[in-house]
């Protein structure tokens, strides 16, 4: 099964996608796509006080199905992308060490949708984030075409 074929049954729609007006959403260089900070829409608060790891790899993945929806505006298709690098930003508490397992919420999605294929990723805590978004996290992907 096609990686497109994959997320759409999966229910996701990656034509649902509302850009920025002042930055891109993603730009290409070559075979290299570098996808912008994207972030969890609906999660708001910190890790560690308002929300628990659950919730944060809840809002990873939302982070994640948007970092696919701006790699498509680039190619139109999933099928010759692969996730290489994740950068992941988790607005967390100071006691809060498990920023590695809320960006793992991206991660399994791409694993998912890749055949267990693996990526680099940072996982990283933040005092704040813009607007107080839970999480938030950029993306370089590799066309294979």
């Amino acid at each position: 099964m096609s990686i497109d074929d994959k997320i759409k049954a999966m229910g996701i729609d990656l034509s649902d996608f509302t850009p920025s007006a002042t930055l891109a959403p993603a730009t290409r260089i070559g075979d290299t796509i570098y996808v912008s900070g994207h972030v969890s829409t609906g999660y708001i608060g910190k890790l560690g006080r308002d929300l628990d790891v659950e919730a944060g790899k809840a809002a990873a993945r939302v982070c994640a199905i948007d970092l696919l929806k701006a790699a498509y505006t680039i190619t139109g298709t999933l099928d010759n992308l692969r996730p290489r690098k994740l950068l992941g930003a988790v607005n967390s508490m100071p006691e809060f060490t498990d920023q590695h397992l809320v960006i793992n919420g991206a991660s399994e999605l791409f694993w998912e949708l890749y055949d267990g294929e693996l990526h680099a990723r940072s996982a990283l805590g933040f005092a704040s984030l813009p607007n107080g978004f839970a999480v938030e996290i950029e993306a370089i992907f590799e066309a294979l075409d």
